[in-house]
Order: C-alpha cells, then sequence, then structure tokens
C-alpha cells in the first residue's frame, strides 16, 4: 500500500444522507490510514449528527462545494494526489482548470460509482475513460465501482471492525434502548423510504411481542402517517440521530434490520443479521433489476426475495409472516454472504493499493 497521500473527496448530496454517508465512511478509513482528506460538500448539515467532531479531526478540511470555484482558495490549494467524484458528480470547472494550470501530471481521478451486483460491473471496474473537452481534454479518468465479487472495487470495511463488533454489548444496548421489550420479542429496525407495504409490516407486528425501532426522518413520517390509519398499533419507539457508529451498533443489537440505500445495506450486511433492503427507486424502474441481481449474488431462499419484492413494490402481495423458521433462512444466508464478503479486500484498500 502507497504511503501518505492527500486525497479530494467532491460529494453533492441528492435527497437523503446516503452519498454523504458513503464518502464520510471513506474519509473516515482514508484519515485512519495515515492519509489527508479534503471533502468537498453541497451540504455538510448531516455532520452535524453523522460525525459532531469532523471539522476538529487532523488531516482533514471539510469544503463546501462553492469554494472549489473560488480563485482564493485555488490559489491556496496544495496539489493532491488523488481526486474522486463520487456518484457521478461532475468536479467544478475552475478547479479541474487550476488543477491543470498547476502541476505537470495529473492526479490519479477516480469517478466512484454506484453499487451494484449486476454482471456487468466486473466489466466496467477500473474501465479508462478520455476527458473529451474542457480544461482537462487528454487526461484520463477510471471508473471505480464497488461490488460483492473479488473482481469489484469491494465494500466500505473498517479495519477494526471485527474488533468492534466482539467487544459490543448486545444485552446493555438493548435493555437502554428497548427496555419493555419482550423476552421472546424481536427487536426490529426500521430505515426506509415509504414502501406501500409499510401499513402492512405495521399491521403483523400488533398484537406480538415484538418491538420496533423507528430511525428519524423519513422511516419516522412514515411510520406516523401508516399510524393515524390504524386502530391498533404495534410496539414501537423513535430514536434519534446518531453517528456511524452509533448506527452500526443500532444493526448490531436488532434481530431484523429494514434498511435503504447503499451505505446502510452495506452495514446491515456487516451486522450479520437478517435485513430487508428497500432500495432507493427509480423513475424507469431500473432498480428492480438491481434488486434481483443482489438477491441471486446472495443466492437468497424464496421467502426472502419474496419479502423483497413486495416491500420494494415489485409485487402486490403479502409479506412473509417473521416466524422463526423463516428468520432462520434469512439468518443463514446473510452469514453465508458476510464469510464470502469478509475473504474479499475492502474498498479503501483497493484504492490505496491502485492509486
Amino acid at each position: 500500500m502507497k504511503t501518505h497521500r492527500l486525497w479530494d473527496i467532491f460529494c453533492t448530496v441528492i435527497d437523503n444522507h446516503g452519498d454523504l454517508g458513503v464518502c464520510w465512511r471513506l474519509t473516515r478509513q482514508l484519515l485512519a490510514q495515515g492519509h489527508s482528506v479534503r471533502l468537498w460538500v453541497d451540504d455538510a448539515s448531516a455532520l452535524s449528527w453523522m460525525e459532531p467532531e469532523a471539522h476538529a479531526l487532523p488531516n482533514l478540511e471539510v469544503l463546501p462545494w462553492t469554494a472549489a470555484s473560488q480563485s482564493e482558495v485555488l490559489s491556496t490549494l496544495q496539489s493532491a494526489d488523488v481526486w474522486i467524484e463520487a456518484f457521478g458528480c461532475t468536479l467544478p470547472e475552475a478547479f479541474v482548470a487550476h488543477g491543470v494550470s498547476t502541476r505537470q501530471h495529473q492526479p490519479a481521478w477516480i469517478n466512484l460509482e454506484y453499487l451494484s451486483a449486476e454482471d456487468w460491473v466486473p466489466r466496467m471496474h477500473k474501465m479508462p475513460s478520455p476527458v473529451m473537452s474542457g480544461p482537462a481534454k487528454g487526461w484520463t479518468k477510471t471508473f471505480f465501482y464497488p461490488g460483492f465479487t473479488s473482481d469489484t472495487g469491494g465494500l466500505l470495511r473498517e479495519t477494526d471492525l471485527l474488533e468492534r463488533q466482539q467487544r459490543f454489548d448486545r444485552q446493555a444496548w438493548r435493555k437502554q434502548h428497548a427496555p419493555k421489550l419482550a423476552p421472546d420479542g424481536l427487536l426490529i429496525s426500521l430505515f426506509c423510504y415509504e414502501p406501500t407495504a409499510l401499513p402492512q409490516l405495521l399491521q403483523q407486528l400488533v398484537g406480538t411481542p415484538h418491538h420496533l425501532l423507528v430511525t428519524p426522518g423519513r422511516p419516522l413520517a412514515a411510520v406516523q402517517q401508516a399510524l393515524a390509519h390504524m386502530p391498533g398499533h404495534p410496539s414501537w419507539s423513535a430514536l434519534p440521530y446518531t453517528d456511524q457508529n452509533g448506527f452500526d451498533e443500532m444493526l448490531w443489537a436488532c434481530d431484523l434490520n429494514l434498511v435503504r440505500g447503499e451505505d446502510s445495506l452495506v452495514r446491515a450486511l456487516w451486522a450479520g443479521q437478517p435485513f430487508i433492503w428497500n432500495i432507493y427507486p427509480q423513475d424507469d424502474n431500473a432498480h428492480h433489476d438491481k434488486l434481483e441481481a443482489f438477491l441471486e449474488w446472495m443466492q437468497a431462499p424464496e421467502s426472502l426475495r419474496k419479502v423483497h419484492r413486495v416491500w420494494n413494490g415489485m409485487e402486490n402481495d403479502e409479506l412473509p409472516t417473521l416466524s422463526s423458521n423463516v428468520l432462520a433462512d434469512w439468518a443463514a444466508c446473510t452469514k453465508t454472504a458476510l464469510e464470502q464478503l469478509l475473504t474479499q479486500d475492502d474498498l479503501a484498500s483497493q484504492l490505496q493499493s491502485a492509486y
């Protein structure tokens, strides 16, 4: 692995926390490996709870996106070794022009793409993309695709993740955050968009010993709206915003995790517990193929495929009942996938080795 590098990571926040969440996890891991990072983001407000001490961390600058177009800022910048444009965001032209005019050689310029299990991902991973116009004409970007197999860029995973999990006191966490959970009840976390099957899940939980932990923002609003139209309510409570380590601990503590987007899917895999993924919806339903590819990679049992299709609106049907046998099948599937992933190099390590 190469020694110290200075990394410029650019992130635009679309409409959720996932883009910044992924960029922040990558930033944390690079800092932990002794690198320096400048994180350029158009909306860093979520860092106030995602990482309250971010602005005080050594070897890190969190900069507003607009500053990358300001000559008084650009004139003071040390040249970075790596540029990362996350999820297809386009670097500000003034930033690129400044880089071209002040250096002899281009940095490693990486287009860090979205996560997918589709079969074309290994073919596209590390594919060069010549810049055909603009101030950097003649330079080359490289596509870098996260993925679930050894011929992709891998997944973000901290070097101390397994050690942290082993030290985690699951029972103490459950007593603190769900003190009224029945001894025979399931603890379920909910981090979702607005799945059409949410009322059905809530109704299934009514009268059971299970307890639902609802994360803030869109999940809480969706639950409150659904409960307003239900005669009976399940046992549930709302959680506050938490930092990324706190989010991980919630996943480790629960018996079933309902997650959404990209970052929390990966964290659910590392947690090793049964989970249901609410994939980010796309207008052309391209997310359906993406979800099916993931379920195929998981070698998911039929009940797990069914619950994902219903939860994501692909099928208008009943959710499978959360029986002990069903959850045991889902847990075994997750464990097999986790064991496979742990044999592969993580994303941050692959980036450092390659660039």
